[in-house]
């Protein structure tokens, strides 16, 4: 049934720097519609490197392999360009913008991405249906973005981002580090809800309470720059049990 599937990232040996470091040491990676991934690995192993090269962070330079997103090499594209395409990176710390409203923000992002000029009324029917799904006040749409909100609500605007913007793929970063249980459950329904067969989302995390909730397709663990293990839900509660101490002897 697999190979029915149509792909939409195929990661090919990747290598990765940042400086004179070297992050990602040939990284293998395929990713088809419908499906929801997840990374797993220990600090410093190369998970947020991997997302930042994924969306084309200038800082982070691919010194060999490539990155093939719905058939197309995006190696060298710009990260609105990589936007355009169709990817989206949900970040593990998220900035505050003051001056901004959040329903500003992601009407001139929806519009950035769509090339499509987006009605002032019809865009707000479409917000406060999104905001409800996460549970989130339509108050929040009139807040400078990101300013004052805690933790939770942070994360909960970030997946909000997600669900306005409609990306091909999804790649949320620790979007459950520093939740509590409901808002673990609260982000996740929004993830859930948002995923479909036109669509995919890989999932960067130290944690597997989120996998309760979102029951993904594949668990993936990155070990000092590349994926020595892939699994279903029950690699991440061996992770959880046994930690990644024989991950790292595969790679010795």
């Amino acid at each position: 049934m697999e190979d029915l599937k149509e792909k939409i990232m195929d990661i090919k040996n990747l290598h990765s720097k940042v400086e004179d470091a070297e992050i990602l040491k040939g990284l293998n990676l395929k990713i088809n519609k419908g499906e929801i991934h997840v990374i797993m690995g220990p600090n410093g192993a190369g998970k947020s490197t991997l997302a930042n090269v994924l969306m084309g962070h200038p800082k982070h330079e691919i010194t060999d392999g490539e990155i093939i997103f719905n058939d197309k090499n995006i190696n060298d594209l710009s990260v609105d360009k990589r936007a355009k395409e169709g990817l989206f990176l949900s970040f593990q710390y998220p900035e505050e913008i003051p001056g901004v409203t959040v329903e500003n923000f992601l009407r001139t992002s929806k519009s950035a991405i769509t090339d499509e000029k987006q009605g002032i009324f019809a865009f707000r029917k479409v917000l406060k249906e999104k905001m409800e799904l996460l549970e989130m006040d339509e108050t929040y749409a009139g807040r400078y973005l990101n300013q004052g909100f805690s933790g939770g609500e942070k994360k909960k605007n970030e997946i909000l981002q997600m669900t306005i913007l409609e990306p091909k793929l999804a790649i949320l970063d620790e979007t459950d580090s520093g939740l509590d249980i409901d808002a673990i459950r609260i982000v996740s329904k929004g993830v859930k809800a948002y995923s479909n067969d036109e669509n995919a989302i890989l999932v960067i995390t130290h944690y597997n309470k989120i996998l309760d909730y979102l029951e993904p397709d594949y668990v993936h663990v990155l070990v000092d720059g590349k994926i020595v293990k892939t699994g279903g839900a029950e690699l991440a509660d061996k992770i959880e049990q046994k930690g990644y101490e024989e991950f790292k002897k595969d790679l010795s």
